[in-house]
């Protein structure tokens, strides 16, 4: 287990605009953003958007855990039961993305037509500021969430965005699960799959 103190995010204390903003910043550099938002000049604010209502809706659906610096966040939501889609998702998300929308709409499709059915806790974001990357912050985020799941005998679902991030999350316990998801002439991601674990 890492050292890096770990804190759960509740709905009193949570400045989600600023979670929203640091995941989205810790996203950029990624092929699916740029499949998203091709210009560099408004991609930050048209993720930070849409972010910013997926992580609002985490908080009543799930749980954010943040490093106690600040500089990491896992946002997860509590697949278990039926969770509803954010209020007026469509009309707050074509007010955040503008005429990028339908590239996320896209995305959130391909998302929820390779979903499992079966009970799980889903991590939608793992974002670690890009300077602090490397200082075992995402695993600490992980392992904190992980001991839970094992503890309940939950499940973890997640989808990988790049091959490092395949990496890290095997580490962890994942596995490739289904087919691969590759969105129009973008790039691909990798549904993962983490069974729980007993000592």
């Amino acid at each position: 287990m890492s050292d890096v103190d770990i804190m759960s995010v509740t709905a009193d204390d949570a400045d989600v605009a600023d979670i929203a903003h640091l995941i989205a910043a810790a996203f950029n550099p990624l092929d699916v953003a740029a499949w998203l938002v091709a210009d560099p000049g408004v991609r930050l604010q048209a993720m930070r958007g849409q972010f910013l209502i997926i992580a609002a809706h985490a908080l009543e659906h799930g749980n954010i855990d943040m490093s106690s610096d600040g500089h990491g966040v896992a946002v997860w939501f509590d697949r278990t039961r039926p969770i509803p889609e954010p209020p007026q998702y469509s009309r707050r998300l074509r007010r955040a993305c503008g005429h990028h929308t339908p590239r996320f709409e896209t995305l959130d499709e391909a998302f929820e037509q390779h979903h499992p059915e079966k009970a799980h806790h889903h991590l939608a974001f793992l974002a670690v500021r890009s300077d602090f990357q490397g200082r075992g912050i995402g695993s600490a985020l992980l392992e904190h969430h992980h001991d839970d799941l094992d503890a309940d005998g939950i499940a973890g679902y997640l989808e990988a965005s790049s091959q490092a991030n395949r990496s890290l999350y095997a580490r962890h316990g994942y596995a490739e699960s289904g087919p691969v998801i590759t969105l129009p002439e973008g790039p691909s991601l990798w549904p993962m799959w983490r069974q729980p674990q007993r000592d």
